[in-house]
Protein backbone atom coordinates (compact mmCIF):
# COMPACT_ATOMS: atom_id res chain seq x y z
CA UNK A 1 0.00 0.00 0.00
CA UNK A 2 2.78 2.43 0.89
CA UNK A 3 4.53 1.69 -2.40
CA UNK A 4 1.30 2.37 -4.27
CA UNK A 5 0.76 5.68 -2.47
CA UNK A 6 4.35 6.68 -3.20
CA UNK A 7 3.95 5.84 -6.90
CA UNK A 8 0.71 7.80 -7.09
CA UNK A 9 2.35 10.81 -5.45
CA UNK A 10 5.11 10.66 -8.06
CA UNK A 11 2.51 10.58 -10.82
CA UNK A 12 0.74 13.56 -9.24
CA UNK A 13 3.81 15.77 -9.73
CA UNK A 14 3.76 15.91 -13.58
CA UNK A 15 -0.05 15.91 -13.50
CA UNK A 16 -0.18 19.02 -11.34
CA UNK A 17 2.58 20.63 -13.39
CA UNK A 18 0.57 20.08 -16.59
CA UNK A 19 -2.62 21.43 -14.93
CA UNK A 20 -0.76 24.52 -13.73
CA UNK A 21 0.60 25.11 -17.23
CA UNK A 22 -2.85 24.76 -18.81
CA UNK A 23 -4.41 27.17 -16.30
CA UNK A 24 -1.59 29.67 -16.83
CA UNK A 25 -1.86 29.56 -20.62
CA UNK A 26 -5.66 29.90 -20.57
CA UNK A 27 -5.34 33.04 -18.46
CA UNK A 28 -2.47 34.24 -20.63
CA UNK A 29 -4.51 33.88 -23.83
CA UNK A 30 -7.68 35.31 -22.32
CA UNK A 31 -8.66 38.74 -23.74
CA UNK A 32 -8.31 40.56 -20.42
CA UNK A 33 -5.99 43.29 -19.21
CA UNK A 34 -5.45 44.13 -15.53
CA UNK A 35 -4.70 47.70 -16.54
CA UNK A 36 -8.19 48.08 -18.03
CA UNK A 37 -9.57 48.63 -14.53
CA UNK A 38 -7.36 51.67 -14.00
CA UNK A 39 -8.84 55.20 -14.34
CA UNK A 40 -8.60 56.78 -17.76
CA UNK A 41 -6.87 59.81 -16.27
CA UNK A 42 -3.68 57.81 -15.66
CA UNK A 43 -1.10 58.60 -18.38
CA UNK A 44 -0.04 55.70 -20.67
CA UNK A 45 3.58 55.87 -19.50
CA UNK A 46 2.45 55.45 -15.88
CA UNK A 47 0.31 52.46 -16.84
CA UNK A 48 3.30 50.91 -18.58
CA UNK A 49 5.42 51.34 -15.44
CA UNK A 50 2.66 49.74 -13.39
CA UNK A 51 2.51 46.85 -15.86
CA UNK A 52 6.25 46.28 -15.48
CA UNK A 53 5.97 46.51 -11.69
CA UNK A 54 3.29 43.80 -11.73
CA UNK A 55 5.56 41.54 -13.77
CA UNK A 56 3.42 41.71 -16.91
CA UNK A 57 6.29 42.99 -19.01
CA UNK A 58 8.01 39.59 -19.01
CA UNK A 59 7.09 36.81 -21.48
CA UNK A 60 5.04 33.82 -20.33
CA UNK A 61 8.01 31.43 -20.27
CA UNK A 62 9.63 33.67 -17.66
CA UNK A 63 6.54 34.34 -15.52
CA UNK A 64 5.34 30.73 -15.37
CA UNK A 65 8.48 29.27 -13.71
CA UNK A 66 8.53 32.30 -11.41
CA UNK A 67 4.95 31.58 -10.33
CA UNK A 68 5.81 27.92 -9.67
CA UNK A 69 8.78 28.98 -7.57
CA UNK A 70 6.65 31.40 -5.58
CA UNK A 71 3.84 28.87 -5.08
CA UNK A 72 5.86 25.81 -4.06
CA UNK A 73 9.01 27.29 -2.53
CA UNK A 74 8.71 30.90 -1.42
CA UNK A 75 5.20 30.83 0.07
CA UNK A 76 5.56 27.61 2.11
CA UNK A 77 8.98 28.71 3.33
CA UNK A 78 7.53 32.09 4.30
CA UNK A 79 4.94 30.41 6.53
CA UNK A 80 7.53 28.08 8.09
CA UNK A 81 10.04 30.83 8.83
CA UNK A 82 7.46 33.27 10.14
CA UNK A 83 6.30 30.60 12.57
CA UNK A 84 9.65 31.04 14.28
CA UNK A 85 9.56 34.83 14.13
CA UNK A 86 11.79 35.49 11.11
CA UNK A 87 11.00 37.24 7.86
CA UNK A 88 12.06 35.06 4.95
CA UNK A 89 10.35 36.78 2.02
CA UNK A 90 9.30 40.35 1.45
CA UNK A 91 6.16 41.32 -0.45
CA UNK A 92 7.91 41.49 -3.84
CA UNK A 93 9.00 37.85 -3.70
CA UNK A 94 5.60 36.41 -2.92
CA UNK A 95 2.56 35.99 -5.18
CA UNK A 96 0.90 39.41 -5.08
CA UNK A 97 -2.72 40.14 -5.93
CA UNK A 98 -3.18 42.79 -8.63
CA UNK A 99 -6.28 44.17 -6.89
CA UNK A 100 -5.41 44.29 -3.19
CA UNK A 101 -1.60 44.44 -3.61
CA UNK A 102 -1.48 41.88 -0.78
CA UNK A 103 0.04 38.39 -0.81
CA UNK A 104 -2.42 36.00 -2.42
CA UNK A 105 -2.07 33.30 0.22
CA UNK A 106 -2.75 35.80 3.00
CA UNK A 107 -6.00 36.85 1.36
CA UNK A 108 -6.99 33.22 0.78
CA UNK A 109 -6.22 32.37 4.41
CA UNK A 110 -8.59 35.15 5.51
CA UNK A 111 -11.44 33.92 3.28
CA UNK A 112 -10.95 30.16 3.69
CA UNK A 113 -12.59 29.72 7.15
CA UNK A 114 -15.90 31.15 5.92
CA UNK A 115 -15.95 28.80 2.93
CA UNK A 116 -15.02 25.79 5.04
CA UNK A 117 -17.81 26.58 7.51
CA UNK A 118 -20.47 26.70 4.81
CA UNK A 119 -19.13 24.17 2.29
CA UNK A 120 -17.82 21.70 4.85
CA UNK A 121 -21.01 21.70 6.88
CA UNK A 122 -23.21 21.41 3.80
CA UNK A 123 -21.24 18.45 2.47
CA UNK A 124 -21.29 16.60 5.78
CA UNK A 125 -25.02 17.20 6.15
CA UNK A 126 -25.70 16.20 2.54
CA UNK A 127 -23.75 12.91 2.80
CA UNK A 128 -25.25 11.99 6.18
CA UNK A 129 -28.75 12.48 4.75
CA UNK A 130 -28.03 10.84 1.39
CA UNK A 131 -26.59 7.54 2.63
CA UNK A 132 -29.65 6.45 4.68
CA UNK A 133 -31.99 7.61 1.92
CA UNK A 134 -30.11 5.55 -0.68
CA UNK A 135 -29.97 2.47 1.54
CA UNK A 136 -33.65 2.52 2.50
CA UNK A 137 -34.77 3.37 -1.04
CA UNK A 138 -32.91 0.36 -2.44
CA UNK A 139 -34.06 -2.03 0.28
CA UNK A 140 -37.66 -0.88 -0.11
CA UNK A 141 -37.67 -0.42 -3.85
CA UNK A 142 -40.76 1.26 -5.35
CA UNK A 143 -42.17 2.00 -1.89
CA UNK A 144 -43.58 5.40 -0.91
CA UNK A 145 -40.24 6.30 0.68
CA UNK A 146 -38.43 5.39 -2.54
CA UNK A 147 -40.82 7.49 -4.63
CA UNK A 148 -40.41 10.51 -2.34
CA UNK A 149 -36.63 10.10 -2.38
CA UNK A 150 -36.63 9.94 -6.17
CA UNK A 151 -38.77 13.07 -6.35
CA UNK A 152 -36.48 15.03 -3.99
CA UNK A 153 -33.39 13.84 -5.86
CA UNK A 154 -34.90 14.95 -9.17
CA UNK A 155 -35.48 18.41 -7.71
CA UNK A 156 -31.89 18.49 -6.44
CA UNK A 157 -30.57 17.59 -9.89
CA UNK A 158 -32.84 19.97 -11.76
CA UNK A 159 -32.92 23.15 -9.67
CA UNK A 160 -29.72 25.23 -9.96
CA UNK A 161 -28.28 26.92 -6.84
CA UNK A 162 -28.98 30.45 -8.10
CA UNK A 163 -32.69 29.63 -8.27
CA UNK A 164 -33.05 27.61 -5.07
CA UNK A 165 -31.00 30.17 -3.13
CA UNK A 166 -33.18 33.08 -4.22
CA UNK A 167 -36.31 31.00 -3.58
CA UNK A 168 -35.23 30.27 0.00
CA UNK A 169 -34.48 33.96 0.57
CA UNK A 170 -37.94 34.94 -0.67
CA UNK A 171 -39.68 32.34 1.52
CA UNK A 172 -37.69 32.28 4.76
CA UNK A 173 -36.29 35.84 4.81
CA UNK A 174 -38.77 38.06 2.97
CA UNK A 175 -42.10 36.30 3.59
CA UNK A 176 -41.58 34.56 6.93
CA UNK A 177 -38.67 36.57 8.33
CA UNK A 178 -37.19 33.53 10.07
CA UNK A 179 -33.65 33.54 8.66
CA UNK A 180 -31.18 36.29 7.66
CA UNK A 181 -30.60 36.66 3.93
CA UNK A 182 -27.05 38.01 4.27
CA UNK A 183 -24.24 36.02 5.86
CA UNK A 184 -22.42 38.11 8.50
CA UNK A 185 -18.76 37.15 8.15
CA UNK A 186 -17.74 39.50 10.98
CA UNK A 187 -19.76 37.53 13.56
CA UNK A 188 -17.67 36.05 16.36
CA UNK A 189 -19.10 33.10 18.30
CA UNK A 190 -18.59 33.93 21.97
CA UNK A 191 -21.74 32.79 23.72
CA UNK A 192 -24.97 30.90 23.12
CA UNK A 193 -26.67 33.89 21.48
CA UNK A 194 -23.94 34.37 18.87
CA UNK A 195 -23.74 30.60 18.32
CA UNK A 196 -27.46 30.51 17.61
CA UNK A 197 -27.08 33.48 15.26
CA UNK A 198 -24.28 31.67 13.44
CA UNK A 199 -26.46 28.59 12.98
CA UNK A 200 -29.39 30.68 11.74
CA UNK A 201 -27.35 32.40 9.03
CA UNK A 202 -25.80 29.09 7.91
CA UNK A 203 -29.12 27.30 7.42
CA UNK A 204 -29.99 28.55 3.92
CA UNK A 205 -26.51 28.34 2.32
CA UNK A 206 -26.05 24.87 3.77
CA UNK A 207 -29.50 23.77 2.54
CA UNK A 208 -28.79 24.95 -1.01
CA UNK A 209 -25.46 23.12 -1.27
CA UNK A 210 -26.60 20.03 0.67
CA UNK A 211 -29.56 19.54 -1.67
CA UNK A 212 -27.30 18.85 -4.63
CA UNK A 213 -25.00 16.60 -2.59
CA UNK A 214 -27.96 14.61 -1.24
CA UNK A 215 -29.44 14.15 -4.71
CA UNK A 216 -26.19 12.87 -6.23
CA UNK A 217 -24.98 10.59 -3.45
CA UNK A 218 -28.40 9.09 -2.68
CA UNK A 219 -28.96 8.08 -6.32
CA UNK A 220 -25.54 6.42 -6.56
CA UNK A 221 -26.07 4.74 -3.21
CA UNK A 222 -29.46 3.38 -4.28
CA UNK A 223 -28.17 2.08 -7.64
CA UNK A 224 -25.16 0.41 -6.04
CA UNK A 225 -27.28 -1.19 -3.31
CA UNK A 226 -29.77 -2.54 -5.86
CA UNK A 227 -26.92 -4.05 -7.87
CA UNK A 228 -25.49 -5.85 -4.83
CA UNK A 229 -28.80 -6.98 -3.32
CA UNK A 230 -29.31 -9.29 -6.30
CA UNK A 231 -25.88 -10.94 -6.03
CA UNK A 232 -25.35 -14.59 -5.11
CA UNK A 233 -23.41 -13.85 -1.93
CA UNK A 234 -26.47 -12.09 -0.50
CA UNK A 235 -28.64 -15.17 -1.01
CA UNK A 236 -25.89 -17.32 0.49
CA UNK A 237 -25.67 -15.10 3.55
CA UNK A 238 -29.42 -15.28 4.05
CA UNK A 239 -29.39 -19.05 3.57
CA UNK A 240 -26.80 -19.34 6.35
CA UNK A 241 -29.29 -17.78 8.74
CA UNK A 242 -27.76 -14.32 9.06
CA UNK A 243 -30.12 -11.61 10.18
CA UNK A 244 -31.31 -9.12 7.61
CA UNK A 245 -29.54 -6.22 9.34
CA UNK A 246 -26.21 -8.09 9.19
CA UNK A 247 -26.70 -8.97 5.52
CA UNK A 248 -27.59 -5.43 4.50
CA UNK A 249 -25.35 -3.34 6.76
CA UNK A 250 -22.27 -5.56 6.90
CA UNK A 251 -22.09 -7.29 3.52
CA UNK A 252 -24.19 -5.36 1.01
CA UNK A 253 -23.41 -1.89 2.33
CA UNK A 254 -19.66 -2.44 2.39
CA UNK A 255 -19.54 -3.59 -1.23
CA UNK A 256 -21.97 -0.89 -2.30
CA UNK A 257 -19.79 1.86 -0.85
CA UNK A 258 -16.98 1.27 -3.36
CA UNK A 259 -18.48 3.33 -6.25
CA UNK A 260 -20.09 5.75 -3.77
CA UNK A 261 -16.68 6.56 -2.27
CA UNK A 262 -15.59 7.85 -5.67
CA UNK A 263 -18.65 10.08 -5.90
CA UNK A 264 -18.14 11.43 -2.37
CA UNK A 265 -14.41 12.03 -2.82
CA UNK A 266 -14.72 13.72 -6.22
CA UNK A 267 -17.75 15.67 -5.03
CA UNK A 268 -15.71 17.63 -2.51
CA UNK A 269 -13.99 19.81 -5.15
CA UNK A 270 -17.25 20.20 -7.10
CA UNK A 271 -19.08 21.48 -4.02
CA UNK A 272 -16.53 24.30 -3.89
CA UNK A 273 -17.59 25.16 -7.44
CA UNK A 274 -21.21 25.32 -6.34
CA UNK A 275 -20.18 27.53 -3.46
CA UNK A 276 -19.06 30.19 -5.94
CA UNK A 277 -22.68 30.93 -6.86
CA UNK A 278 -24.06 30.32 -3.36
CA UNK A 279 -21.59 32.71 -1.76
CA UNK A 280 -22.59 35.39 -4.21
CA UNK A 281 -26.28 34.93 -3.39
CA UNK A 282 -25.90 34.99 0.40
CA UNK A 283 -22.95 37.41 0.44
CA UNK A 284 -20.60 34.93 2.10
CA UNK A 285 -17.16 36.50 2.14
CA UNK A 286 -15.39 33.29 1.10
CA UNK A 287 -13.26 31.86 -1.69
CA UNK A 288 -16.15 31.74 -4.16
CA UNK A 289 -16.82 35.44 -3.89
CA UNK A 290 -13.07 36.12 -3.95
CA UNK A 291 -12.74 34.20 -7.23
CA UNK A 292 -15.62 36.13 -8.83
CA UNK A 293 -14.07 39.45 -7.83
CA UNK A 294 -10.68 38.32 -9.13
CA UNK A 295 -12.19 37.32 -12.47
CA UNK A 296 -13.99 40.64 -12.79
CA UNK A 297 -10.81 42.55 -11.98
CA UNK A 298 -8.49 40.41 -14.16
CA UNK A 299 -6.50 39.49 -11.06
CA UNK A 300 -4.50 36.74 -12.75
CA UNK A 301 -2.38 35.66 -9.73
CA UNK A 302 -5.47 35.27 -7.55
CA UNK A 303 -7.49 33.40 -10.20
CA UNK A 304 -4.64 31.05 -11.01
CA UNK A 305 -3.84 30.30 -7.37
CA UNK A 306 -7.45 29.51 -6.42
CA UNK A 307 -8.10 27.35 -9.49
CA UNK A 308 -4.83 25.49 -9.02
CA UNK A 309 -5.66 24.81 -5.36
CA UNK A 310 -8.95 23.27 -6.53
CA UNK A 311 -6.99 21.12 -8.99
CA UNK A 312 -4.71 19.97 -6.18
CA UNK A 313 -7.79 19.08 -4.15
CA UNK A 314 -9.20 17.00 -7.01
CA UNK A 315 -5.95 15.04 -7.44
CA UNK A 316 -5.73 14.49 -3.67
CA UNK A 317 -9.32 13.26 -3.45
CA UNK A 318 -8.64 10.78 -6.28
CA UNK A 319 -5.74 9.36 -4.29
CA UNK A 320 -7.81 9.11 -1.11
CA UNK A 321 -10.61 7.34 -3.00
CA UNK A 322 -8.19 4.74 -4.39
CA UNK A 323 -6.81 4.07 -0.92
CA UNK A 324 -10.30 3.65 0.52
CA UNK A 325 -11.09 1.03 -2.14
CA UNK A 326 -8.67 -1.43 -0.56
CA UNK A 327 -10.11 -0.76 2.90
CA UNK A 328 -13.67 -1.46 1.77
CA UNK A 329 -12.89 -4.41 -0.49
CA UNK A 330 -10.15 -6.85 0.66
CA UNK A 331 -9.98 -8.25 -2.89
CA UNK A 332 -8.41 -5.00 -4.11
CA UNK A 333 -4.66 -4.93 -3.60
CA UNK A 334 -2.11 -2.49 -4.97
CA UNK A 335 1.00 -4.54 -4.43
Amino acid sequence: MLNYIFRRLLICIPTLFFIAFVIFMLLELAPSDPMAQMPLTIPPEVKEKMRIALGLGEPWYVRFPLWLNQFFIVEPQYWIDNTFGTNFADGKQRIISFQSRSPVFDVIAQRLPQTLWVVGMSYVVGVLIALPIGIISAYRQYSVFDQVGTFVSTIGFSVPPFFSGVLLIVIFSVQLGWLPSIYDTTLLVRDWATFKQQLMQMVMPVMVLALQTTATVSRYMRASMLDNLSQDYVRTARAKGMTESVVVLKHVLRNSMIPVVTVIALGIPSIFGGAIITEQIFKVNGLGQLLILALQGSDIPMVMTITFLLAVLIVLMNLIADVLYSILDPRIRYE
